[in-house]
């Protein structure tokens, strides 16, 4: 095992109705939580950074805190850039070592979005390297994404198929109704699987991502006011709505909200019981054990990966 990209890894994922979780990394506590829990239900795995992350933990420490991660576990791990803003974070990465990039060009118009998206791709698959892309946006604020409620758009089938063949793009980035952050829905969870339907039977045999795909567990939501936070109560994506996407072609499912709740409600827990505490390993150390238990969750119920390897 080892860093691998996704192609295999999505043929499976289509194939078998099941989608891979793709998890944002900052620091060594959220890696080895993320791949133990990955190693205890023997699921393949996305391990993802933005461009925040590596401004915070720097590309060479995240790049061997992963490596460390495919030593210690024997995983197949995809490392992923999320959110790619332009050209030049891409073959950063793709030079620095990422097995896939994602260009995200949904700001741009479509033509736009197209010629950008090419040159990544083409730069890319010269070295091997598998690109994400994205058409229509997503609302919301997460890192250096901030989309409002009224620039968001749903992806036009017709547009996914024609982008698809202009770009030759790897998999496809679509907005169905997820959003990205903690403040998802105001009323119930709605996303548009006849719009999911319709692309998948457009592009068949074809890797779809959702974004903005945290469930915002309530427990964790609770926990983080309980001890001090002020986080207003939010409805995120319900874990069988993203099992039921996994049986329309989405193959990859983020995750990053959920991970910062739980490890954020971990330590305030920890600070409030334990005032006197000064030692970053119990406090970091519970909120690892808090993403664990996250994530094991996540890839069982959500994204039905578990012994997939």
């Amino acid at each position: 095992m080892g860093i691998v990209t996704s192609k295999e890894m999505f043929q499976k994922a289509y194939e078998g109705h099941y989608a891979i979780g793709a998890f944002n990394v900052n620091n060594m506590e959220i890696v080895q939580g993320i791949t133990e829990a990955a190693k205890e239900v023997n699921s393949p795995l996305i391990l993802q950074v933005s461009a925040g992350a590596r401004n915070y933990a720097k590309h060479n420490y995240l790049m061997h805190l992963i490596q460390a991660a495919v030593e210690d576990t024997d995983l197949p791990i995809v490392v992923h850039l999320d959110h790619g803003a332009d050209f030049d974070i891409c073959k950063k990465c793709i030079d620095g070592g990422f097995s896939s990039v994602m260009i995200d060009g949904s700001k741009y118009p479509f033509e736009e979005n197209i010629a950008l998206t090419k040159q990544v791709v083409d730069y890319a698959h010269e070295r091997g390297v598998v690109v994400e892309a994205e058409l229509g946006k997503l609302a919301g604020i997460e890192d250096d994404v901030n989309v409002s409620d009224a620039d968001s758009a749903f992806t036009d089938p017709d547009q996914a198929v024609e982008f698809v063949e202009r770009t030759g793009c790897d998999s496809l980035a679509v907005a169905i109704g997820t959003s990205h952050g903690a403040y998802k829905f105001k009323g119930e969870p709605k996303l548009r699987f006849d719009i999911l339907e319709k692309i998948t039977n457009l592009l068949p045999n074809y890797p779809l991502v959702l974004h903005g795909a945290s469930t915002v567990i309530p427990e964790f939501v609770d926990k983080c006011n309980e001890f001090g936070g002020n986080i207003p109560g939010a409805k995120g994506v319900p874990e069988d709505m993203l099992r039921k996407a996994a049986t329309y072609g989405v193959c990859k499912i983020n995750v990053d909200t959920d991970l910062r709740l739980a490890m954020t409600a971990a330590i305030r827990e920890m600070f409030v019981k334990n005032p006197e505490e000064f030692d970053p390993r119990k406090y970091l150390g519970a909120g690892r054990e808090a993403i664990k238990e996250m994530v094991k969750r996540k890839i069982v119920t959500a994204m039905g990966s578990d012994n997939k390897i």
